[in-house]
């Protein structure tokens, strides 16, 4: 699930973390053997240095011009000339070394964010399908979205804002010990260090309420995707004005803890206006003082003022950018936490990829449980070779699916082994494995793409002319073609543009385009009608032929040509063998088998009902 927010971590926790997401960050700033990347970050470093020197001589320079305007009449012009070039060299250079520091540093930063998203992304991928059943859609891409966003403030504020300005102070009390008193230098830095402290304890306070806006901000998105996700839901039940009240619900929580966060920041001001104002008024005193003593001139104290001017500008946005950092600090970490999440199936350590020579399959002796004390499988056992077709039959909840779910390795068994062409599948890649496997599910989703994008994804380097061969074997190749678009229609957010049926074809034009080695068809045909899924129904038999084929069907009319179905009854194979077999058995096959047929039956005498009662 998307992580959220803690609001009880301790001041010393809290800094560990942020250490820890700093390193976390450092090794794609510093890359190893990106020599590229490292020669840009100690140009960047090397301009943001002199940036700095050049901002703390241009007060120097100033004072240099004002003394010599007010303490001689007679000065020589060409000596202000000079002293002026000076100034405005400096100023050029703290402009142009401030800006070549971002020339530089720009792809450094790209390069991070674009690096630390694609490895989240790569990583989600990898993770189980129990880690994406409870996720929630909403809040995880937030959290990715705000953590990416925390790494670009982070390195332009804190690596070229608050420690430059930090920096700055430094070198700016020494200048003024050296040119006037110990005490400027003192009062200058008091000031700063109650100035900063101040913010920063405040800051850390206001931090749960920003904390808990940010929670509220990912709950209020879950609840827009979710609902926006399940339109046709929400438009079948006139629930509009329910997911209108549930949103807002979200919202208003939002909006209490963001006007918390937002009023709090008035005490900040407060707090730093009046101790820059009392820090800035004391110096000055302290200069007019010296002036009138004739211990300092008059360039002195403008000296001193552009000093803390100079300071105190950037300081003012020290809450902030504090708040800021420590916000994004925590986002990353989020983000960070996700990487962090163990992938619960792993491919062995001397990865040896599957080849699926004949594509025969084994369930031996399976057993499964999604919890310890939710055991869905007890001892399943069956083969498919190749050329051979097995269904598997059984009500709701008897463990159908899951059977999918463990041949595809979205989960490992929790006894026994399932095998092809008698290798065991969890000692091989599960790219390799899910290779050798074509599946058409019983609920289709597609891509918000073309349609012929949607069919490509089963061989994306397919050729135009192999995908139309694989929609023609499905059957859809005619209904695209009387299309606008045809090949290039959209196809809509989940494929949602489309009707069931068409969305079911087009799921298995991708699958026959992939030619696996093992086919599983889990409810293949459920959307279509009669008419077209038995032309489906050929074209797959046709396709599977020397295959191995599962299938997966509640629909009992759909297998009964199977070389063997098995009958699921509370995670056990209650019945198995042929379509005659299992009806002369009079068991729970036959049973479903009548009850089908009754149904079919009826349909048409309601039907016929109907039209007499209307005539």
């Amino acid at each position: 699930m998307a992580p959220t927010s803690n609001y009880n971590v301790s001041s010393k926790d809290s800094k560990s973390k942020d250490w820890k997401t700093i390193k976390t960050l450092m090794p794609y700033l510093w890359p190893k053997k990106e020599w590229g990347i490292k020669v840009r970050v100690l140009t960047a470093l090397t301009c943001l240095a002199l940036a700095k020197i050049a901002t703390v001589m241009v007060p120097v320079f100033y004072k240099d011009a004002v003394d010599l305007i007010s303490q001689d009449q007679t000065f020589v012009i060409s000596a202000l000339f000079g002293i002026l070039t000076a100034y405005a060299i400096a100023r050029i250079a703290q402009q142009g070394f401030a800006e070549l520091r971002e020339f530089f540093f720009a792809r450094v930063g790209q390069r991070a964010i674009r690096k630390v998203a694609l490895k989240t992304f790569r990583h989600l991928h990898s993770l189980s399908l129990r880690f994406h059943l409870d996720r929630q859609t909403g809040g995880l891409s937030r959290a990715i979205e705000r953590g990416i966003k925390g790494i670009e403030f982070l390195l332009n504020f804190m690596l070229f804002s608050i420690l430059p300005t930090l920096a700055e102070i430094i070198l700016v009390c020494g200048i003024l010990w050296a040119l006037f008193d110990f005490w400027y230098a003192f009062v200058v830095f008091i000031t700063v260090s109650i100035y900063v402290g101040f913010t920063v304890t405040v800051t850390e306070w206001r931090m749960k309420f920003r904390r808990r806006m940010n929670d509220m901000d990912s709950k209020a998105n879950t609840r827009a995707i979710d609902s926006l996700l399940n339109y046709e839901t929400v438009k079948y039940f006139g629930n509009e004005e329910h997911e209108a009240k549930r949103f807002d619900r979200a919202l208003r929580r939002y909006e209490n803890a963001a006007v918390k966060s937002k009023t709090t920041l008035s005490l900040v001001n407060i707090g730093q206006g009046f101790i820059i104002s009392i820090g800035l008024t004391l110096v000055m005193v302290m200069a007019g003082l010296d002036i009138e003593s004739n211990e300092m001139t008059v360039g002195g104290f403008v000296m001193v003022n552009t000093y803390l001017l100079q300071l105190f500008i950037p300081l003012n946005f020290l809450g902030f950018v504090y708040r800021e950092i420590r916000q994004s600090l925590t986002d990353m970490e989020a983000m960070f936490n996700l990487l962090s999440e163990e992938v619960e199936i792993e491919d062995p350590i001397d990865i040896n990829p599957l080849k699926a020579t004949g594509g025969s399959l084994l369930f031996h002796n399976v057993h499964f449980a999604y919890e310890p004390n939710r055991l869905i499988l007890q001892g399943i056992s069956f083969s498919v070779r190749k050329g051979e077709t097995l269904a598997i039959v059984g009500m709701s909840g008897a463990g159908k699916s899951t059977i999918a779910r463990l041949l595809f390795r979205f989960y490992d068994v929790t006894s026994g082994k399932i095998e092809i062409d008698g290798r065991d599948i969890r000692e091989t890649s599960q790219k390799s494995l899910r290779k050798v496997i074509g599946v058409v599910p019983q609920d289709t989703v597609l891509f918000n793409d073309s349609i012929f994008y949607n069919i490509a994804y089963g061989k994306p380097e397919a050729s135009p002319s192999e995908v139309e061969n694989a929609a023609r074997l499905a059957s859809i190749h005619d209904f695209i073609m009387t299309l606008p678009d045809a090949y290039n229609t959209s196809v809509g957010e989940r494929g949602l543009k489309l009707s069931g049926g068409e969305k079911q074809r087009i799921a298995i034009a991708r699958t026959i385009l992939k030619k696996p080695e093992i086919y599983l068809f889990d409810e293949a045909t459920s959307a279509l009608d009669s008419h077209t899924e038995k032309q489906i129904q050929a074209s797959l038999a046709k396709i599977s032929k020397e295959h191995a084929t599962l299938i997966i069907a509640h629909r009992l009319s759909t297998v009964v040509e199977a070389d063997e179905i098995i009958v699921l009854k509370n995670g056990e194979i209650a019945e198995r063998g042929q379509h005659l077999q299992l009806l002369n058995e009079k068991g729970i096959y036959s049973e479903m088998w009548n009850k089908q047929q009754k149904t079919a039956e009826t349909i048409p005498l309601k039907a016929q009902s109907i039209l007499n009662s209307s005539v």
